[in-house]
């Protein structure tokens, strides 16, 4: 039986300029999720099952593969298939997990206990995404999918039966706390949006929760940025604009969705010269980075990415960290009820198997017997069936029992290999079984 596979990095074991090489586009991820066994006819396969979870913080491929080392190699040929990167680049920072360990780190992040933001309800989603996307493109099967949904309950169960997400927030919400503590009163700061997505939207919420009145929305389809701006008593801006923003924003938050920087150092240097020494606030909360790194080398302009907004958010985990332990319990159960049934694949074929063969046999042998005594009524001829019937039952009532109680324990497949050999079963149903 195949394991299941964890191979990924996130915001504590790689940089964000790590971390962006290997975020996925919507188009980018369902093509990688093609490339699975079930999927719709990729050139290579890279597991019989795949789920890609991708966010700004985190980068996690779930397979099934024969053993964890090869989950491993197949995820890093994914990885460099679909970036174009060498894995020399990113396999230092990768860690990888197998059956338990995979599922109890998916449900602890589902959980929101491996956040940047502990309990942030923002992952949760996320999670369910990924679950859909990779059934839309057949990529998940019977494992992964019961694998995400179990991640889903357990998510669903902290938020609802814990304060894990009490008062917490989205990494947007830490992104204008940064832009408090620096200013202080937003309300007279101008405050530029670039991006209308949900993180900035996330972002609006918060700014206005903080007093912020001058708040511009900024996005390259102006139908979205009049939507969000709307919402939230804002003015839109087309994306043309954005040169001429830069020059009087005292605040700059971007999202996009970018597959690279769309603010560089010359559009913020000519924006300085217009500025006459005005300091300029950037707030890169998006992976791949908006603003060039090198922006940050410009004289009066401050630029804070997402890793930067990790400082801030430690200062607020005191009362959520109190509540971990008991999220960790309900992880744990609901990883003992995944496993339960994840180890039961193992036993139940083989249980199938050895009753259809008994079957077999107890038919061939019945037949065999009848055919011997050809003057017995058709009442003798079912007590001959039923007493043959009752002896495979009860022959087979005791191993049955036994592989279904080591079906939840780790050696429940040595168990079920165990019996296929000594009932000779290999799975196929013409198999007979006749001894003779």
């Amino acid at each position: 039986m195949p394991e299941i596979v964890l191979v990924g990095l996130n915001h504590k074991v790689a940089p964000v300029e790590v971390r962006e090489r290997l975020a996925f586009n919507a188009g980018g991820l369902k093509e990688a999720l093609r490339r699975f066994g079930r999927g719709n006819g990729g050139c290579k396969s890279y597991g019989s099952e795949g789920v890609i979870l991708s966010t700004c913080n985190r980068l996690e491929v779930y397979t099934l593969a024969s053993c964890l080392d090869d989950g491993e190699s197949s995820v890093c040929r994914l990885l460099e298939d679909c970036h174009g990167e060498d894995s020399a680049v990113f396999r230092p920072h990768l860690y990888a997990r197998s059956d338990n360990n995979a599922a109890n780190h998916l449900f602890s992040v589902a959980a929101g206990l491996d956040s940047m933001v502990v309990g942030e309800h923002q992952i949760l989603g996320q999670v369910t995404e990924a679950m859909e996307t990779a059934l839309a493109e057949n990529a998940a099967g019977k494992v992964l999918s019961a694998l995400f949904r179990h991640a889903i309950e357990a998510g669903k169960r902290a938020r609802t039966e814990t304060a894990i997400s009490q008062g917490t927030t989205s990494i947007s919400h830490v992104g204008v706390e940064l832009a408090r503590k620096i200013f202080g009163d937003l309300t007279p700061c101008h405050v530029l949006l670039v991006g209308a997505g949900e993180m900035a939207e996330l972002a609006a919420q918060a700014l206005v929760e903080s007093g912020a009145e001058r708040i511009t929305v900024l996005n390259r389809t102006r139908e979205r940025a009049e939507g969000l701006a709307k919402r939230f008593d804002a003015r839109p801006l087309g994306w043309e604009r954005l040169d001429e923003a830069l020059s009087w924003a005292d605040i700059v938050i971007t999202s996009t969705a970018a597959p690279h920087a769309v603010i560089r150092p010359p559009q913020v240097e000519a924006a300085n010269r217009r500025r006459r020494q005005r300091p300029l606030f950037l707030i890169d909360i998006a992976v791949p980075r908006d603003v060039d790194p090198d922006v940050a080398r410009i004289g009066n302009v401050y630029l804070y990415d997402i890793d930067d907004l990790e400082k801030v958010v430690e200062e607020s985990l005191a009362d959520r960290r109190r509540e971990v332990p008991k999220v960790e319990k309900i992880v744990a159960e609901v990883e003992e009820d995944f496993m339960a049934w994840y180890r039961s694949l193992n036993v139940v074929p083989t249980i199938v198997d050895i009753r259809r063969q008994a079957h077999h046999v107890q038919q061939a042998e019945v037949e065999r017997a009848l055919r011997r005594l050809p003057n017995l009524s058709d009442d003798d001829r079912e007590i001959v069936q039923a007493m043959a019937k009752r002896i495979v039952n009860k022959l087979l009532h005791h191993p049955t029992i036994c592989l279904k109680e080591h079906a939840n324990c780790s050696d429940g497949y040595q168990y079920a290999e165990i019996a296929r050999d000594l009932f000779g079963t290999d799975g196929h149903e013409d198999r007979k079984g006749d001894p003779s």
